[in-house]
């Protein structure tokens, strides 16, 4: 059983691998342009797999919730079936798995947490500092 998973994850591994290069070297789409892959779940019969995508430079929330909406479309509408031939051109699979594509927000929530963390430190250095100048004065 552990050996099936090693192989799951080798596959994972080299789809997201394929996946990146063909995006970078294949993919045209102004859409798409921006697009990294951030990982990829496969099933365990390697006929399903996740794609996670996250998109970089985006400005408003707005236009991230744009983006993200029409990103996610064109990649599971248009771009899926001609990324899984591209990816059976570039690997030796008996079956290449079907592609569903997702928005990754971790690196959104990532950059958020830190946000959040690091206003609470400043705000507790802030607060430290006032305490110990208001008791210096005494």
């Amino acid at each position: 059983m552990a050996r099936e998973f090693c192989r799951v994850h080798r596959v994972a591994q080299e789809i997201k691998k394929e996946i990146s290069i063909i995006l970078h070297q294949k993919i045209k789409d102004p859409r798409v342009k921006m697009a990294t892959i951030s990982g990829v779940e496969v099933s365990s019969d390697l006929a399903y797999s996740k794609v996670f995508v996250t998109f970089l430079s985006i400005s408003s929330k707005e236009h991230e919730t744009d983006m993200v909406k029409n990103g996610i479309k064109v990649f599971n509408s248009n771009l899926a079936k001609y990324i899984r031939f591209l990816l059976s051109k570039a690997m030796r699979l008996r079956i290449v798995p079907e592609l569903t594509f997702f928005y990754d927000s971790s690196l959104v929530e990532g950059m958020r947490m830190f946000n959040l963390v690091s206003n609470v430190v400043r705000d507790d250095e802030r607060s430290f500092h006032n305490a110990k100048d208001d008791r210096d004065s005494e």
